[in-house]
């Protein structure tokens, strides 16, 4: 297998980790045990799903584990093509598992605090939970912040298809106007949604185009070394 092609696949492969993990903890457990509106529902079922909790903090460590390998290997695929670039997403995207890897500090602490039985359990595990939900929402910058300089290599590089590109750079400003619209806004509703559809749409086609093709074929001929010129002859004096 072509090097160019191995670091595409295993980039995808790592960023399919990242929305699966994400996919599980965040939007599937994270909603059975943290109720916005109501700290005794929060304990209640923290305590009734210990297990759950524990689950849902060692799959926010597996989201960071598998953002910051994404981010690393995006800079070796890309860092030919635009090494700032290449740099940023590497950077931004850590940034951004920085942040979730404060929000697993968080849970792992409400679900101490909830087993432990203090004083005061229900509206600490809940103070938790919202530091948590908050550290996703500011870390939403971050995350816009990676895919932008993602779309602007996939254009640049032309080993990808080109509307990807685009649609990641509006994803990734999407992302950032979200981030500022959740809290200027906290009622927009589906206009939030809206302005991350187009992130979710290029984050599935960009680790489904990685992993299945990897790049396309040009680029292949593209990165080869290139064949070393025959060496120049002087003429035989007369």
């Amino acid at each position: 297998m072509h090097p160019l092609i191995r670091t595409a696949r295993t980039t995808g492969l790592f960023y399919l980790g990242l929305g699966i993990t994400g996919a599980l903890g965040f939007l599937t457990i994270r909603p059975m045990i943290f109720d916005a509106g109501d700290a005794d529902a929060t304990l209640a079922n923290l305590v009734a799903n210990e297990s759950l909790a524990r689950l849902g903090v060692a799959l926010e460590l597996l989201i960071v584990l598998t953002q910051t390998l994404a981010a690393v290997w995006f800079h070796r695929l890309f860092r030919t093509v635009d090494s700032t670039a290449a740099g940023s997403i590497a950077a931004f995207g850590i940034v951004n598992a920085v942040a979730i890897l404060g929000s697993a500090a968080m849970l792992a602490t409400a679900v101490g605090v909830a087993t432990g039985g203090a004083a005061g359990t229900a509206d600490t595990v809940q103070l938790l939970y919202l530091v948590s939900e908050n550290l996703w929402g500011v870390g939403g910058l971050f995350f816009g912040l990676w895919l932008i300089p993602m779309g602007w290599c996939v254009l640049r590089s032309g080993w990808l298809p080109r509307p990807l590109g685009w649609l990641l750079v509006a994803g990734g400003l999407g992302y950032l106007l979200m981030t500022f619209v959740s809290y200027l806004a906290p009622d927009a509703g589906i206009v939030a949604d809206l302005l991350v559809a187009p992130a979710t749409v290029g984050e599935f086609w960009i680790l489904g185009y990685l992993i299945i093709f990897g790049v396309r074929k040009q680029a292949l001929t593209e990165t080869r070394p290139a064949t070393p010129a025959a060496p120049l002859t002087t003429a035989s004096p007369v």
